[in-house]
């Protein structure tokens, strides 16, 4: 594979932007539909569009910005969620806030209360490629760029994650 050409830091500012302008929307509802809450959505869109500008001198002139950028947030919610599973167990932990709740963030983004109640039944392994296909429709080799695995798991993680869904799905009517 051929070193990305360099480039000057106001090409790669114009790039960053132009990427931001097109993708922080997307990729901001792509993290609340994972995350399933909207301020660490937010956290998490900052997070990793730094991360992004950060390599964007890394980033190949003919590389594929849309998957490049999903694998990005895709990480960074992935670290997010390990983190929150480590420290759940905290005695301290601040958890005034009722789950209840979280749904009524999710109507303020127009999302359907009960679609985002069975996406949440699904482990995030299969939620993630699930809605980068249904709801952000990229391609299964794309989801495969953004995930690090085979087009043939991304496309058995879309089949047994469109069966749990039906099946949480069905459970919640």
């Amino acid at each position: 594979m051929p070193a990305a050409q360099p480039v000057s830091k106001a090409e790669r500012d114009a790039l960053f932007v132009e990427l931001y302008n097109e993708f922080h929307q997307p990729i901001f509802g792509y993290l609340f539909r994972l995350l399933r809450d909207r301020e660490r959505a937010e956290d998490a869109v900052q997070e990793a569009f730094a991360k992004a500008y950060r390599a964007l001198h890394r980033l190949d002139g003919d590389a594929n910005h849309r998957a490049w950028l999903y694998r990005i947030a895709t990480n960074t919610a992935y670290d997010r969620l390990r983190r929150q599973r480590l420290i759940a167990w905290l005695p301290l932990r601040d958890d005034d806030e009722d789950p209840a709740l979280r749904y009524d963030q999710a109507d303020d983004c127009d999302v359907n209360v009960q679609v985002q109640q069975a996406l949440d039944q699904l482990p995030v392994r299969y939620r993630a490629p699930l809605l980068l296909y249904s709801v952000d429709g990229l391609s299964t080799e794309e989801i495969a760029r953004v995930l690090g695995i085979s087009r043939s798991g991304v496309k058995m993680r879309l089949l047994r994650g469109r069966r749990m869904f039906i099946e949480a799905h069905g459970k919640g009517e």
